[in-house]
C-alpha cells in the first residue's frame, strides 16, 4: 500500500491517523530532497571532467587546423587539394565531436541539472515554507484553545464572548492553511513522478544521441580515410613524374572555367506592413515585413525585419496568390492597403500596406491588381442556443457523420483531437448538427467546418451528455480491474462491462472505438497513439459522480481503461463475453433446454441501432406469444451478458434485467439455435401439450410477418465478405432489395445485384 490520498474533510478534524498520513507524505519528500541534492552534485562533478576533456581535444584539434601545405603554383589536383586540406579535416572532426560533446553537456545542464534543481528549490522549498506555516498556525490555534478553555466561568459574558470569537477565527485560519497544506502536499507528490523522471529520460537520450552521433560521424570519417589514402597514394605515384602533365591540367582549367548566368524572375520587392489579426480582445497589429513578389510563381515571400534591431526576425514565409484586390478606406480606415486572396489557405484574406500611393500603384501593377466590386458579403449566424446534447438518433447520427468526416479529412493531421477548435465555432456546429429542425449537414463534404472543429464538437457532445457515455453506476466496476490483475484479466473484466452498458451507449461507444483504433493506426503520421487516444478521451467516456481527492487519484487509470478499449475494440465490441461473474444483485432464472451449436457466421460486430428490426422482432415475438417483455426478463445463463438472437421465442432470451437490453442486443457466439426450423418450433416456458400447436401456429405467424416486409430495403453500415455460398459479400453503402426476416436467428434474406442471399441483421439498416 501506497501513501495514502489526503482528503480535504479531515483537515477539520484534525485526527491522529491524519497527521501520520501527513507525516508520511512529508518523509517522503524529504527522500526526494536529499536525492536530488546528492544527485546535483555528482552532475556537477560529470559536466566538470567532460569539459576538462573537452578543453585537451580542442587544443590538439586547433594545432592540427592551424598547419597548412603550401604547394608551387596556381592550382592543385584533386588528390592535392584533398590532402591540403586533410588536416582541417581531422581538426573539423575532432571540434565536430567536441561540439556533440558541448551540445550534450549544455543538454544535460538545461534538461537533466536545471529541472532538478529547479524542482527541489521552487516546489519542495516553498512546501518546507508551508509545512513551517502550518506547523506554526497549529501552535498558535491549540494553544489559543487551550487558554480559551482554561478560562473562568466566572469572567464576564462579555470577555468569554470576545474570547470565543478570536479562536473562532483562529481556527478558521488554521483550518484554511490546513487545506492549502494538504493540496500542495498532494500535488508535490504526483508531480515528482514525472518532473524528477522525466529529466533523467532527457539525459539518457542526449547521452545516446551523442553517442550515435560519434558513431555517424565515424561512419562518415570511414569514407573520407579511404578515399584520402588513395589520393595520398596517386600523389606518391605522380611524384616522379612529368610537370607537363601538371601543366596541361592547368592549362585546361584555365581554357574552361565556369559560366555564371544570373537571372531574376522578381518582379517587385520592397516593405509592405502586414495586418495580422489577434484573438479579441487584442485586435490586429501591423508588422513591417520585406516582400518579394515572383510573378511567373506568383509567389509572394515575407520576411520579418526590424530597422531598430538590425536583424532578421522570425522565419521567411511564403505564400502563393490567387488575386490582389486594392482595399478601399471606407472599409479600412487605412491609406494604400490591399487585401491579397492567398491560395494556400482558401477563405483567408490576407491584408497589407504598401508604404507611398506609388509603392501602391507598382504592388497594384505586379500583383495584377483590381479594383473592389460592389462590397463584402458577411455571414450572420442566429443566437446561440444553449446545448441540449442527448443519445438520441439525432446525436448518434452525429457521431457517426463526425467520424466519416474525420477519417475522410483528417486523419494523418498531427495532433489529431489534441489541437482544440475555435470555442465559438465548435458550439455553433453542435448546436446546428443536434438541432433536429436543422437539415443535416454532410461534414465529410462540407468544407465549412474544419477537422479540429469537428473533433472539438464531437468531444464536447460526449461531455455534455447528461450521463457520460459508460455511465455512473459503472463507473468503480470499469477502474477497478484497471487497478490491478492480468493483462487478460483486464480485458475480461471490460468486455463483461461493456456488455452491461444500454444498448444504444455500447453501440456509440464501439463506433467511437473503431474509429480511434484508425486514428491511432494512423499515429506515425498524426501523432496520437493509443495512449495519447487515452489520454484524451479518458475523461470525456467515464467520469465519477462524486468528486473527491482519491477519485482524482484515479484519473490516470480512466485512461487504460480506454486504452484497452481501443487495442481490442474488435473481441470486445464484436462477440459477446464467453463467461462473466453474475452481479449478486441480479436473480438467476434457469434457461429453457435447446440444443445448440457455435456458428462463425454469427460472430459479426456489433451494428447500428435498428428501430425498423426491433418493431420486425418484437411483432414477431407478439405473433409467437412466447416472448416477455424486456423488463420481465433476466439473465439465464452466464454465458454472455446480452447473448440474443432475433428470433422470438423465450428460450433464446438472455438479458440483464437491469440493463433493458432491447430485442436487437448483439449476437452471442455459442448460445444460439444452430438452425432455422429448432428456433421457430421451441415452446415457452411451462407449455408441455400444447407445444407443437403453439409452435406451428407461431411459424405460420412468422412466415406471414415476413412476407408484409418483402418490399423493404435496407443499406449497409459495415462491410462483410461472404463466409458461406448462402451469404452475400457486400461494402458499406450497399442497397438490398426485397429484404426479409430469415429463419436462422440474427440473419436477413435480400437481393443484391441480381442475387439472393443471407445478409448478417447488425451489418445493415432498415430503410
Amino acid at each position: 500500500m501506497g501513501l495514502h490520498p489526503l482528503e480535504f474533510s479531515e483537515c477539520y478534524l484534525d485526527s491522529p491517523s491524519f497527521r501520520d498520513k501527513i507525516k508520511s507524505h512529508e518523509a517522503e519528500l524529504d527522500k526526494t530532497n536529499r536525492f536530488i541534492k546528492e544527485l546535483y552534485k555528482d552532475g556537477k562533478n560529470l559536466i566538470n571532467a567532460t569539459k576538462q576533456l573537452g578543453m585537451a581535444q580542442r587544443k590538439f584539434a586547433q594545432c592540427l587546423g592551424e598547419f597548412q601545405f603550401e604547394y608551387i603554383g596556381d592550382a592543385k589536383t584533386d588528390d592535392e587539394k584533398c590532402i591540403d586540406e586533410s588536416l582541417q579535416e581531422f581538426s573539423a572532426f575532432l571540434k565536430n565531436l567536441e561540439d556533440q560533446r558541448e551540445l550534450m553537456m549544455r543538454n544535460i545542464t538545461e534538461t537533466l541539472m536545471k529541472p532538478l534543481e529547479k524542482f527541489r528549490k521552487e516546489q519542495l522549498g516553498a512546501l518546507r515554507t508551508e509545512r513551517k506555516r502550518y506547523e506554526k498556525e497549529t501552535e498558535k490555534y491549540y494553544s489559543s484553545l487551550e487558554k480559551l478553555l482554561n478560562m473562568s466561568s466566572k469572567k464576564k459574558e462579555p470577555q468569554l464572548q470576545e474570547a470565543d470569537t478570536q479562536v473562532e477565527v483562529m481556527r478558521k485560519h488554521f483550518q484554511e492553511e490546513s487545506l492549502d497544506y494538504v493540496c500542495k502536499l498532494q500535488e508535490i507528490q504526483e508531480r515528482k513522478k514525472f518532473e524528477c523522471v522525466e529529466p533523467m529520460l532527457a539525459f539518457f537520450q542526449t547521452v545516446f544521441t551523442f553517442y550515435h552521433q560519434g558513431f555517424e560521424l565515424a561512419k562518415d570519417f570511414d569514407h573520407y580515410k579511404r578515399a584520402l589514402q588513395i589520393n595520398i597514394q596517386n600523389t606518391r605515384n605522380r611524384f616522379e613524374g612529368t610537370r607537363s602533365e601538371v601543366n596541361e591540367l592547368m592549362k585546361r582549367i584555365r581554357e574552361a572555367p565556369q559560366e555564371y548566368r544570373q537571372t531574376s524572375p522578381i518582379s517587385f520587392e520592397g516593405y509592405l506592413y502586414v495586418q495580422e489579426k489577434r484573438p479579441p480582445p487584442f485586435g490586429s497589429s501591423w508588422v513591417k515585413r520585406y516582400c518579394t513578389f515572383v510573378k511567373e510563381q506568383k509567389i509572394l515571400h515575407m520576411v520579418t525585419f526590424d530597422h531598430r534591431s538590425g536583424g532578421k526576425i522570425g522565419e521567411t514565409e511564403s505564400i502563393t496568390l490567387k488575386s490582389c484586390v486594392r482595399k478601399t478606406t471606407d472599409v479600412l480606415d487605412r491609406r494604400f492597403c490591399l487585401d491579397l486572396d492567398i491560395t494556400d489557405r482558401p477563405g483567408t484574406v490576407l491584408t497589407v500596406q504598401a508604404l507611398s500611393e506609388d509603392d501602391h500603384k507598382f504592388w497594384m501593377q505586379a500583383m495584377g491588381g483590381k479594383e473592389p466590386i460592389g462590397h463584402y458579403l458577411t455571414r450572420t449566424y442566429s443566437k446561440e442556443r444553449g446545448i441540449d446534447a442527448q443519445l438520441d438518433d439525432v446525436g448518434f447520427s452525429f457521431v457517426k457523420n463526425s467520424i466519416s468526416a474525420i477519417e475522410k479529412r483528417g486523419i494523418n493531421d498531427q495532433g489529431l483531437y489534441r489541437i482544440v477548435g475555435v470555442s465559438s465555432k465548435v458550439q455553433k456546429l453542435l448546436s446546428l448538427m443536434i438541432d433536429e429542425k436543422s437539415d443535416e449537414v454532410d461534414l465529410s463534404a462540407s468544407e465549412d467546418w474544419d477537422v479540429k472543429t469537428i473533433t472539438s464538437a464531437l468531444k464536447l457532445y460526449l461531455r455534455s451528455l447528461p450521463e457520460p457515455l459508460m455511465t455512473y453506476e459503472l463507473y468503480k466496476e470499469f477502474i477497478s480491474p484497471a487497478k490491478g490483475g492480468s493483462p487478460e484479466s483486464r480485458i475480461q473484466a471490460v468486455h463483461c462491462l461493456v456488455h452491461k452498458l444500454p444498448e444504444r451507449n455500447r453501440q456509440v461507444l464501439g463506433l467511437l472505438m473503431k474509429h480511434l483504433a484508425n486514428v491511432a493506426a494512423h499515429s506515425k503520421q498524426n501523432l496520437m497513439t493509443v495512449a495519447n487516444l487515452g489520454v484524451v478521451f479518458g475523461p470525456t467516456l467515464m467520469r465519477p459522480q462524486e468528486e473527491t481527492v482519491a477519485a482524482i487519484m484515479d484519473l490516470k487509470f480512466q485512461n487504460i481503461v480506454v486504452e484497452i478499449l481501443i487495442e481490442h475494440h474488435e473481441k470486445i465490441f464484436t462477440d459477446a463475453p464467453e463467461s462473466c461473474p453474475l452481479s449478486p444483485d441480479a436473480p438467476v432464472l434457469s434457461a429453457p433446454t435447446r440444443h445448440s451449436k457455435k456458428m462463425s457466421r454469427q460472430n459479426r460486430p456489433l451494428a447500428v441501432y435498428n428501430p425498423q428490426a426491433l418493431d420486425i422482432q418484437n411483432a414477431s415475438a407478439v405473433g409467437d406469444g412466447s416472448s416477455p417483455a424486456p423488463d420481465e426478463t433476466s439473465m439465464g445463463s452466464n454465458e454472455s451478458v446480452s447473448s440474443q438472437s432475433s428470433s422470438a421465442s423465450a428460450s433464446e432470451v438472455n438479458m440483464e434485467k437491469s440493463d433493458h437490453v432491447p430485442l436487437n442486443a448483439s449476437l452471442s457466439s455459442g448460445s444460439n439455435s444452430g438452425s432455422g426450423t429448432a428456433a421457430a418450433s421451441c415452446s415457452a416456458p411451462g407449455s408441455s401439450g400444447e407445444s407443437q400447436t403453439a409452435a406451428t401456429k407461431a411459424t405460420s405467424d412468422k412466415e406471414r410477418q415476413e412476407e408484409s416486409v418483402t418490399s423493404r430495403k435496407a443499406r449497409a453500415v459495415y462491410p462483410c465478405e461472404a463466409e458461406h455460398d448462402s451469404e452475400l459479400s457486400f461494402h458499406v453503402g450497399d442497397i438490398f432489395n426485397g429484404v426479409t426476416q430469415s429463419r436462422e436467428p440474427g440473419w436477413l434474406e435480400g437481393e443484391l445485384e441480381g442475387k439472393r442471399g443471407l445478409i448478417p441483421e447488425n451489418y445493415v439498416e432498415m430503410l
